[in-house]
C-alpha cells in the first residue's frame, strides 16, 4: 500500500519535512542559518498571536454565540417524538466549534508563515543554497543586482496577493450556493492555501534562477500531486502554535529538497 501511494506521489510529497528534518539533524553545520529565523520568529509569533488570537477568537465566539441560538431554536420547534436528535444536534454544534477554531488557527499560521519567510529570507536563502550544494554539489543562481532582486521580491508578494483575490472572492461567494458551495469553498480555499504554502517554500531555489511567477504556479500545479502532499502536510506544520515557529525554517528546507529531487530534473530536461 505505501509502495503504491508513494508511486502516486502523494505521500512521497509529504514526506519532505521528515526528509528534511534527518538532513539537518546530520548537517550541524545547517544549524547556524536557523537559530536567528528562529529567534525572528519568536518575536513575530508573539506579536502576530497577542492580536490576532484576540480578534480571531472574538469572532469565533460571535459565530458559537449565533450557532447556539439557532441550535436553541431548533431543538424548542422539534417534535416530541424527535426529542431523541437533541443530544446530536448538540454534538453538531461542538464539532463545529472545533471546526472554527481550527480554521482560525489555519489563517493565523498562513499570515505567521508570510510574514516569517518574509522577515527571515536572507537566512531561509542561505539554508537553501547549502542544502542545494549538499543535494546536487552544486548552486545554481542568476544575478540581476540588489535593486531588481528587491523588486522582484516586492512583485512575487503582489502576485500572490492578486491570486489570492481572484480565486478566494468566487470562492468566498461559493459558500452562499445552497447545498455544497460551502463544502466547495472549503476544499478550494485549502487548495488555494496550500498552493500559496508551496510556493512561499518553493521560492528559494526557484527564484535564484529568476524564473517568472506564472512559470512558478505552473511548477507547483505540475508537480501533483506530490506538491499535493507537501503543501497539505507545511500547512497543518504551520498552524500549530508554537510548534511553528521552527516548522517554517523545516518547510523552507524541505522545499529546496523537493525542488532538487522533483522539479530540477524537469527543468534540465
Amino acid at each position: 500500500m505505501l509502495q503504491i501511494l508513494s508511486g502516486f506521489g502523494l505521500l512521497t510529497g509529504a514526506s519532505y519535512p521528515f526528509r528534511a528534518l534527518r538532513v539537518i539533524k546530520n548537517t550541524p553545520q545547517l544549524w547556524g542559518y536557523l537559530v536567528t529565523p528562529i529567534i525572528v520568529n519568536i518575536f513575530l509569533g508573539i506579536t502576530l498571536y497577542a492580536g490576532l488570537v484576540y480578534l480571531g477568537w472574538q469572532l469565533v465566539e460571535d459565530w458559537t454565540i449565533k450557532l447556539s441560538q439557532w441550535v436553541d431554536t431548533l431543538i424548542v420547534n422539534l417534535p416530541t417524538w424527535l426529542s431523541i436528535l437533541e443530544g446530536l444536534i448538540t454534538g453538531v454544534e461542538y464539532f463545529l466549534d472545533l471546526v472554527l477554531v481550527i480554521i482560525l488557527l489555519i489563517i493565523i499560521g498562513f499570515i505567521f508563515a508570510q510574514f516569517g519567510t518574509l522577515l527571515g529570507a536572507p537566512w531561509y536563502g542561505q539554508l537553501s543554497e547549502q542544502l542545494e550544494k549538499i543535494r546536487t554539489g552544486k548552486i545554481e543562481t542568476v544575478e540581476v543586482g540588489i535593486i531588481r532582486d528587491i523588486w522582484r521580491a516586492i512583485l512575487f508578494e503582489i502576485k500572490k496577493l492578486f491570486l489570492i483575490v481572484i480565486v478566494g472572492i468566487p470562492l468566498f461567494l461559493f459558500n452562499f450556493v445552497p447545498g455544497i458551495g460551502t463544502l466547495t469553498a472549503t476544499v478550494g480555499g485549502i487548495s488555494l492555501t496550500g498552493t500559496i504554502v508551496c510556493l512561499d517554500f518553493f521560492d528559494a531555489p526557484l527564484e535564484r534562477r529568476r524564473l517568472h511567477f506564472r512559470k512558478k504556479l505552473q511548477i507547483v500545479l505540475t508537480s501533483l500531486p506530490a506538491s499535493a502532499g507537501f503543501g497539505a502536510v507545511c500547512l497543518g506544520l504551520i498552524s500549530v502554535p508554537l510548534l511553528n515557529l521552527i516548522t517554517i525554517p523545516l518547510c523552507v528546507a524541505s522545499g529546496t529538497l523537493f525542488f532538487c529531487d522533483r522539479i530540477l530534473p524537469k527543468l534540465k530536461s
